[in-house]
């Protein structure tokens, strides 16, 4: 398990090097490395030390615990558990504690959710979502948008905002932060 975790950080360490265009001498520098170090470490031939892993880490923009965390396949499926309600099924895409703290989510309007233009909702945050398949009526404000299908709105959930399906049911995929997520995500 510590070979496998050991080989997991070499290959991303250069992996974000290469990401970023960086030779070794450059990321060496970044670092305070020598890059003959920095080759040995990322080709295995040296083990990697914390004060080492520190400089690397701030260096590639990323966190000590981003670039050790241990990989399994037990955390990349997620099977959502569709939630509906008033004619809108929401299936939520992303595990709580996601990074950024946003949620992503699917959702199904169907004609029967209805909105009422006199009584939008308003919370704090930001939305964002892409319309993959009919044609949604954005409620925002005193306007309303048609977002046809390859299309995404954005916008700021403190406009007062409601969506409905236009001539049949609608699909979307949407991100919210943090406050988005308690406004429009079954518990």
């Amino acid at each position: 398990m510590e070979q496998e975790i050991d080989a997991v950080v070499r290959q991303r360490i250069r992996g974000l090097r290469i990401a970023k265009g960086w030779t070794l001498d450059s990321m060496a520098a970044r670092c305070f490395l020598s890059p003959s170090t920095l080759s040995r470490i990322e080709t295995g031939h040296r083990r990697v030390a914390l004060d080492q892993l520190v400089p690397i880490a701030r260096a590639l923009g990323t966190s000590l615990d981003q670039l050790v965390e241990p990989v399994g396949d037990d955390d990349v499926v997620i099977r959502p558990e569709p939630h509906t309600s008033a004619g809108m099924t929401v299936w939520k895409l992303s595990r709580d504690g996601t990074p950024g703290g946003v949620t992503v989510a699917k959702m199904r309007v169907t004609p029967e959710h209805r909105v009422d233009p006199e009584h939008l909702g308003v919370h704090p945050g930001r939305e964002w979502f892409t319309v993959i398949s009919g044609t949604i009526r954005l409620h925002l404000g005193e306007r309303v948008i048609l977002v046809p299908p390859g299309q995404a709105a954005e916008f700021s959930t403190m406009v007062p905002h409601g969506m409905t399906a236009v001539d049949g049911p609608a699909e979307i995929v949407s991100i919210f932060d943090h406050d988005g997520e308690r406004a429009h995500i079954p518990g």
